[in-house]
């Protein structure tokens, strides 16, 4: 006999909960999208996801009601696949996707290969960069190597997007246990300053900015410049920088923004937005990512924010980690330092207790109060589909 359905309401983190529904089994009913709104119901970027979800798995169930107030999900076996392309919404980054497709595809039945067309580079969500060079990395923690691949073929800046990537994942028939402890002295720090239908001397800009806060801070400091030209540029004009730090013990910590072409051009009376999970206790209040030299000065600022917080990963990739953690080895303990839990990651353990019936076992770390240790037994999760032979 199936468990009942576990019912939420709202629509914030939902992507947790069709991703954490799809690892275990589970069936979710979400009630109460955004009832009162203007306009009720699921926005376009979510249910462009839950199409996405329907894509990897195959033999789910899903239904909307109506109002798109209410979603009902009946999960089935996620298959991945080769060949896959989805087009996202211009509201929100492909990184959105993304995020929730690294969660499922190495327990997908087969390596899952897809092209997401879209926004690459956005402020409300991690940029393309950030994702290939701090993401990736922190996967191969946890086994995901070897054909683990992503390419940015085309540039998408907002409004219009017109961005293209290309994402490659291998499946693993079990998450291992691991230890993200000892965060390590910072030893240098690389990024990407993109630049895409406007003068690369932006990015030069953007560099020079960013290295004159970073190179007090350690002289191991190199910003790659790349110009999109052409097909390859996307539809709209924008610029942005990606940073990460490179620990000793392998540790990454990221932070990126993206340009605010139309408070710049003063169109529309547009607002800068501010980015996704920006380091927390950041001093320097609101930035202007209005000029190259803004965006240099504002990521710079808030990579050291990152690194100031300690911690083994940054806050952006809090819930990640839990995740992964969660599904890890049922006979052998996984341990993460982690700094402020983000409203993310707390979410997270919320969501991995209701989903897996695991709980995480946190106590402040004594040789840093700012930081704590986060450690559980997995659930020891196989994946059964994957081909042995």
């Amino acid at each position: 006999m199936s468990a009942a359905p576990l019912v939420y309401h709202g629509s914030g983190f939902m992507r947790q909960r069709l991703c954490l529904a799809a690892v275990s089994g589970r069936s979710i009913i979400i009630k109460d999208i955004r009832p009162k709104d203007e306009q009720p119901g699921l926005r376009d970027f979510e249910a462009s996801f839950v199409r996405l979800l329907d894509k990897v798995c195959d033999g789910s169930e899903i239904s909307i009601d109506e109002t798109g107030t209410t979603l009902r999900f009946k999960p089935g076996q996620i298959i991945g696949g080769d060949g896959l392309v989805h087009t996202c919404p211009a509201s929100r980054c492909i990184t959105y996707f993304l995020e929730g497709l690294v969660l499922l595809a190495p327990l997908a039945k087969q390596p899952l290969s897809i092209k997401l067309k879209g926004v690459t580079n956005s402020p409300l969500d991690p940029s393309c960069d950030t994702f290939r060079t701090a993401t990736l990395p922190l996967l191969a923690k946890f086994g995901l190597t070897g054909q683990l691949v992503f390419k940015i073929n085309k540039r998408g800046a907002p409004p219009l997007g017109g961005g293209e990537v290309v994402f490659s994942c291998p499946t693993v028939k079990l998450i291992p246990a691991v230890d993200l402890l000892d965060e390590g002295k910072i030893k240098r720090v690389r990024g990407v300053a993109y630049t895409a239908r406007v003068s690369p001397q932006f990015a030069m800009r953007v560099v020079d900015a960013a290295r004159g806060v970073l190179n007090d801070f350690l002289p191991d400091v190199w910003i790659y410049s790349d110009h999109s030209k052409g097909g390859q540029s996307g539809d709209s004009p924008g610029y942005g920088l990606s940073l990460v730090a490179e620990s000793i013990t392998g540790c990454l910590k990221s932070a990126d923004a993206c340009a605010d072409m139309a408070g710049a051009a003063g169109e529309d009376g547009a607002e800068p937005v501010p980015k996704k999970a920006a380091a927390q206790g950041e001093e320097h209040g609101a930035p202007d990512l209005t000029t190259p030299e803004g965006v240099g000065t504002a990521v710079a600022h808030r990579l050291l924010a990152e690194i100031d917080l300690d911690g083994a990963t940054d806050t952006t990739h809090q819930a990640l980690v839990l995740f992964f953690l969660s599904l890890g080895d049922e006979t052998k303990p996984g341990r993460v330092r982690l700094a402020k839990l983000s409203p993310a990651a707390a979410q997270m353990l919320r969501h991995i207790r209701d989903f897996l019936g695991i709980t995480f076992r946190i106590r402040e770390d004594q040789g840093d109060g700012d930081t704590v240790v986060l450690s559980c037994l997995g659930a020891g999760l196989t994946n059964t589909a994957r081909r042995t032979f």
